[in-house]
């Protein structure tokens, strides 16, 4: 048998850390601080020892498994026009390589651009960015779970940790979003008020309630596994 490369053998090391984190992000979501590394490796399939060889306690499995997540959160809520002009960004919310299964993509994909253009021509900026990150937690669990816990402070994790992401989840995910929020906020202004636009913005915090409200009521249906189909509604609900 011909040995691996090295090219070959660090593919394989990044897909079975793909494995083992997407398992962690649904075990996490249904036991919380009580995950257990043999949680992980029943549910990715594998035997103990091949998760524990990569991660020797759950701490540094969730660490690892949320800065992944934040990474393809980057950009957000950019990406989304980006994909409706047709370009699919490299990295980002839509680069969702390590978050889900790679046999489900093109239908994903294809689904994804379907409701993304039903939600933009009939929601504002700020709801049709809404329903595309619902629906991208029912295709990335462990993004869910990034914007869980940031909701929660990340109280998961050591205060040093939870301190750093807390501060890159605010400057990659809630500004962007707090900056469209604004941008929303300042028109309906204008239109109120003959063209005077508003004085105060609504801010980080109104972005931040916005997100939690997102978290919360996409719970119930990521549960049931309808997230992805009722996404619009949940937006129309909130009526964002």
């Amino acid at each position: 048998m011909t040995p691996r490369t090295k090219e070959q053998n660090e593919e394989i090391r990044l897909r079975r850390l793909a494995q083992i984190r997407k398992a962690a992000a649904d075990v996490f979501l249904n036991k919380g601080p009580l995950m257990e590394i043999r949680d992980v490796a029943a549910q990715a399939g594998l035997g103990y020892g091949t998760v524990y060889h990569y991660y020797s306690n759950k701490g540094d499995l969730l660490n690892d498994l949320l800065w992944d997540a934040l990474e393809r959160a980057e950009g957000w809520p950019d990406a989304p026009r980006d994909s409706a002009l047709g370009e699919e960004p490299a990295s980002g919310l839509f680069a969702l390589g390590t978050g889900v299964d790679t046999r489900n993509a093109n239908a994903m994909h294809s689904s994804r651009e379907s409701h993304e253009t039903t939600a933009s021509a009939e929601l504002g900026p700020v709801a049709a960015a809404s329903v595309q990150l619902l629906q991208l937690w029912a295709e990335d669990h462990a993004l869910y779970l990034l914007h869980k816990l940031a909701v929660e402070g990340f109280s998961s994790l050591p205060e040093a940790r939870s301190a750093t992401l807390l501060a890159a989840f605010q400057h990659e995910v809630v500004a962007p979003f707090a900056a469209l929020v604004d941008t929303g906020h300042a028109s309906d202004g204008d239109a109120a008020s003959g063209g005077k636009a508003a004085e105060q913005p609504y801010g980080l915090q109104r972005a931040e309630m916005l997100l939690a409200a997102l978290v919360g009521c996409a719970s119930l249906s990521m549960r049931r596994d309808k997230l992805h189909e009722e996404a619009m509604d949940i937006v129309r609900i909130l009526k964002l």
